[in-house]
């Protein structure tokens, strides 16, 4: 098989994470604690965050990302036990490569709403490119928010890593050979040794939507959708039916090259959009959300067993963003009503 292209880095600093299934049918949910939702903003109608919070409760979403620290998002999350993923934004990451600016945004963001927020992971920063000029702060980012958890006996319960996309893959195809472009490897080797030291998972944006877009001649539709009737690609002893595997598992096997055989994968978004683009319709994202929401409890092929902790993105259709796909990844309308049946059932 080809290779599977990744996605270039999309318009907006967001991409893509949904839920569950069609419009008449129903999601169920199985192995819930492995899923989260991503909660972007990028609108100018969506209800305001208690609202949002509300229906994370009604919906039984046990796990948010967010991508900067709102306070009213934050203040909202008190006492609702939803574990959070909490992102430092582009603009921040200069700021934070200073030991004393990141205790600060420490003590403002996470040490005044804990333990009343639940933190899981600090992302600092999200698909950040090893070309872009701020991609030289996120390692010294990362390490001084570290520090500054430590600092308060966090550091164990809260870990700090960054959400990097597929394009940090220089081969990809078949899985095993999965390693780091040369372009990336400088930006994402002394990073991989911090989450090994501190025993914390690398954060990565997955869509096998964007891989089948970008060469639908050599991936097929129902490799991306989980719906393949048998093996698509074998790779040694590994037999893979779906796309969202193999991006998984070229990603591990690069983990294993670079000295991160320890450290866990956690996919901080995948999705796929419902309409504005090519196979973006109700029926193909119903198809993905219900397939990858009941698979990522069974693991990869590499890591068989292991229940693949997920964030879909989300929440809500966000009229912001880039015009097309980019609009239409939510699980929700602005108006609340779900765009696919759920059954947390």
């Amino acid at each position: 098989m080809a290779s599977f292209k990744p996605r270039n880095t999309r318009a907006s600093m967001a991409a893509v994470l949904l839920l569950l299934g069609l419009l008449v049918s129903q999601t169920e949910i199985t192995g819930a604690q492995s899923i989260g939702v991503c909660y972007g903003r990028n609108g100018d109608n969506l209800p305001g965050a208690a609202e949002v919070v509300s229906l994370y409760q009604s919906n039984g979403i046990g796990r948010m990302r967010i991508y900067d620290p709102n306070q009213e998002t934050l203040n909202a999350l008190r006492g609702s036990n939803i574990e959070l993923i909490l992102d430092v934004p582009l603009d921040k990451l200069r700021d934070l490569s200073d030991a004393a600016a990141a205790n600060d945004w420490v003590q403002r963001n996470v040490v005044s709403f804990s333990p009343d927020v639940k933190f899981r992971y600090i992302a600092i920063g999200n698909e950040v490119s090893p070309s872009d000029q701020r991609a030289a702060f996120v390692l010294p980012a990362m390490t001084n928010v570290h520090n500054a958890l430590a600092a308060v006996g966090l550091q164990d319960q809260i870990k700090v890593s960054t959400a990097v996309a597929s394009s940090v893959i220089g081969t990809s195809s078949p899985p095993s050979a999965g390693s780091f472009s040369d372009t990336s490897s400088p930006f994402i080797t002394p990073i991989i040794s911090f989450l090994a030291s501190n025993g914390a998972p690398l954060l990565a944006n997955i869509y096998p939507y964007f891989s089948y877009t970008g060469d639908p001649t050599n991936i097929g539709l129902d490799f991306a959708l989980f719906t393949a009737p048998g093996v698509v690609l074998q790779d040694g002893q590994y037999s893979y039916q779906n796309l969202f595997d193999a991006l998984v598992d070229s990603l591990y096997s690069a983990l294993e090259k670079t000295g991160g055989a320890n450290v866990n994968i956690v996919v901080s978004e995948s999705g796929w959009p419902s309409e504005g683009g090519n196979a973006a319709n109700v029926d193909n994202a119903g198809k993905y959300y219900r397939n990858l929401i009941n698979h990522v409890t069974q693991g990869t092929p590499k890591r068989s067993g292991q229940a693949i902790e997920t964030y879909l993105f989300a929440m809500f259709d966000e009229n912001l963003k880039a015009a097309g796909f980019e609009q239409h990844f939510g699980l929700f309308l602005p108006n609340r009503q779900p765009k696919y049946q759920i059954n947390l059932g």
